[in-house]
């Protein structure tokens, strides 16, 4: 009998598809599928196979005599494995969509528990991917030490940024605390309820981008985690878009003058939970706060889920009515978001 105290907690669900979906269709490993960092090849054109559907992979860390930073373990409800398998991050990713714009991608590798021969790879994507388009490797190296999944879902706004309270006035985030109230779009001055807080080395997809002081209207600097959402309204509707409202990750912004991606250093990201999914003003523009559920809860260190959960018990939230649209949307999106920004170069 399996003890109960070795099992996986509630997971994190995160969508996955086979490293052998995404192939060379031209380049020195033709008709490969992703393999391990140092059989792939910068410069190989991969493509997602049209017809590769995407699994549900569930993932947890056990209960007590955890593993390395970079492995987790299967979780039940996954389509990936069984509960108690071990996964681990194999390497980190950065492929170019023909637009110019860059695409991260994890790379993972589940072992069947007791069969450690037998392993499989699957390809995690930090940023959306879509069949028939053509994306070429950059690079392929191994993940930080450090880095977690959970760390993904942390990378939120930069230390500094300032939060714009109920009264109108503006705090830096390091400074908030429980129940400080903030103005929120929706649903006017809430109390925040959780604080969340990850240092990284700022490199790679964990480096956050800076929005200049201007660009959209932002009263100064807005550093957040490349994956973060900005919230947009758009006064004419996006083809193939039924709603105005967007949510658009920061890093679909970049253009590598009003905004970039500042690599060096360690980055320490904040978050903020509130008992919706709400959109806030950071540096005066509206950007989205951690949406909280089973899925995100799980998926933080141990420490801070064991935090959320006693202090937030039975928190979970919708995500907010703003859609995230996909790669030509927001690649028709972006003039009209980004302008030089007033009386400032860098």
């Amino acid at each position: 009998m399996t003890d109960p105290a070795a099992q996986p907690i509630a997971a994190h669900m995160a969508r996955v598809f086979a490293a052998a979906d995404l192939f060379v269709t031209s380049g020195a490993n033709l008709g490969d599928g992703l393999a391990e960092a140092a059989d792939l090849c910068p410069g190989d054109v991969y493509e997602l196979d049209a017809l590769a559907q995407p699994l549900r992979l569930a993932l947890a860390r056990p209960r007590a005599g955890g593993p390395p930073a970079r492995q987790q373990v299967i979780a039940p409800g996954s389509d990936v494995g069984a509960p108690g398998d071990p996964v681990t991050l194999s390497a980190q990713l950065t492929l170019m969509a023909p637009d110019g714009q860059k695409v991260d991608l994890l790379l993972l590798r589940h072992r069947a528990a007791g069969r450690a021969s037998q392993s499989t790879l699957y390809v995690l994507p930090l940023t959306p991917i879509a069949p028939r388009v053509e994306y070429t490797l950059l690079t392929a190296e191994d993940p930080p030490d450090e880095l977690r999944l959970s760390d993904v879902i942390c990378l939120s706004f930069h230390r500094g940024t300032r939060i714009t309270l109920a009264s109108g006035a503006q705090l830096p985030i390091e400074q908030l605390t429980p129940g400080t109230r903030v103005l929120t779009r929706d649903h006017g001055p809430q109390p925040v309820r959780w604080i969340g807080r990850t240092t990284l080395r700022a490199r790679g997809s964990f480096a956050p981008v800076v929005i200049s002081s201007g660009t959209m209207g932002n009263d100064g600097d807005l550093i957040v985690g490349p994956h973060h959402r900005l919230f947009l309204y758009q006064r004419e509707r996006l083809p193939g878009l039924t709603v105005a409202e967007l949510l658009v990750q920061a890093q679909h912004l970049v253009d590598d003058e009003t905004v970039f991606r500042r690599e060096g250093g360690y980055a320490e990201y904040f978050s903020l939970v509130f008992d919706r999914h709400e959109i806030i003003y950071a540096e005066g523009i509206p950007v989205e706060s951690l949406m909280v559920n089973d899925a995100t809860v799980a998926a933080l260190p141990p420490e801070l889920a064991e935090a959320v959960r006693t202090q937030l018990p039975g928190l979970s939230q919708n995500q907010h009515f703003g859609i995230e649209p996909d790669e030509a949307q927001i690649s028709a999106l972006r003039p009209r978001t980004a302008r030089r920004p007033r009386g400032r170069t860098h």
